[in-house]
């Protein structure tokens, strides 16, 4: 056991977010997300499977360790973009997107999602370093990080 470390971070998650460099890609990937095809075509083909928790409660977990790339990326937190199709049937931004930029928003408060139309959202975590597929069942309750410097 470690002190300050929230309990849903496992060992193979620390040392993933330990052994990212400036500017490598890490997916937190919902439920439905073809996390396996993705990791297989990234060049660690690192999946770590988390189906006990929520994307945005690994995302909060996350947040006080990993550091953003705010300097040198315009959104170091994307998520994939509402379909077209879901637009004209009047979907509403996903509920998630609200917990995910409240966390953003602690850590750096003039901070927004980025929007990433989905075939371009899959194109970038297959360059991603690692995929941590949660159990979140909630629909487009995925999220790319950019990992920034600690300084």
């Amino acid at each position: 056991m470690l002190n300050n470390i929230p309990k849903i971070l496992t060992g193979d998650m620390l040392k993933c977010l330990s052994d990212m460099g400036h500017g490598d890609t890490l997916i937190i990937a919902d439920a439905n997300f073809p996390g396996e095809r993705i990791a297989r075509s990234t060049a660690t083909g690192v999946l770590i499977r988390s189906q006990g928790c929520g994307a945005s409660d690994l995302f909060e977990a996350i947040s006080g360790l990993l550091p953003l790339d705010f300097d040198y990326t315009a959104y170091p937190a994307c998520v994939m973009d509402l379909t077209p199709s879901d637009r004209e049937k009047g979907m509403a931004d996903p509920e998630i997107w609200a917990e995910f930029t409240a966390t953003l928003k602690g850590l750096r408060p003039d901070a927004g999602l980025g929007l990433v139309e989905r075939q371009e959202f899959y194109r970038r975590a297959e360059k991603a370093y690692a995929v941590i597929q949660t159990g979140e069942e909630r629909i487009y309750g995925n999220l790319l990080l950019v990992k920034g410097c600690v300084l």
